[in-house]
């Protein structure tokens, strides 16, 4: 591809109240600006119109059926997106219903784009809800990296500002995904728009 920068959808996976989730996030996005290979694009599902109901024909037959208004402005981003990251926390050992909703009301959008984790929670730090975004996102025939940022017991690591106590450590694990995400994100655009067809099967 030419030199532009590859655009980065960082979603915010959690819309309950009181959340961690957008704390997280703006600590990523900054991570990812240092990095400067991007063009960052902050998507917070608490913004959007996310029925949890699907149509009778799913995204995956038709991926051209009407969405409710209110998510228009998702799939744009989403369809102009080149990679992405998944801000989540777990719960009940899995990800949020906001986000299971969010990627299936969406097909074509995550396909042949390579796909980021970064998990925050109490004890495994969201681990388990990306081991079933690993498995979720496959299917859709998505790609996701090898490495991931993780922040156990997050509510300990953060300070009151949102800066870390020990950046160090989540640091260099955003450094290397992001590395990641922009060899498959630079790979998977090219391939796209050589092979479209295949891409849009």
């Amino acid at each position: 591809m030419s030199s532009a920068r590859l655009n980065l959808a960082v979603i915010v996976g959690s819309v309950r109240e009181g959340r961690f989730g957008p704390v997280v996030a703006d600590w990523f996005v900054e991570q990812a600006q240092r990095h400067d290979e991007f063009t960052v694009d902050l998507i917070d599902l608490a913004d959007v119109d996310l029925p949890l109901a699907l149509p009778p024909t799913p995204p995956a037959l038709d991926p051209d059926l009407p969405r409710p208004e209110g998510m228009a402005e998702l799939t744009r981003r989403l369809d102009a997106a080149d990679a992405v990251v998944i801000v989540t926390p777990d719960y009940n050992r899995s990800f949020p219903a906001s986000l299971k909703a969010a990627i299936d009301w969406h097909y074509t959008q995550w396909r042949a784009k390579p796909i980021g984790f970064v998990g925050y929670s109490g004890l495994s730090g969201g681990l388990l809800a990306i081991e079933h975004l690993r498995q979720v996102f496959n299917e859709l025939h998505a790609h996701t990296v090898r490495d991931y940022v993780t922040f156990p017991s997050y509510y300990l690591l953060f300070s009151p500002d949102g800066t870390l106590h020990d950046p160090e450590g989540p640091e260099n694990a955003a450094e290397t995904m992001l590395d990641q995400l922009l060899w498959w994100g630079t790979a998977l655009h090219d391939a796209r728009h050589t092979h479209p067809r295949l891409a849009s099967r």
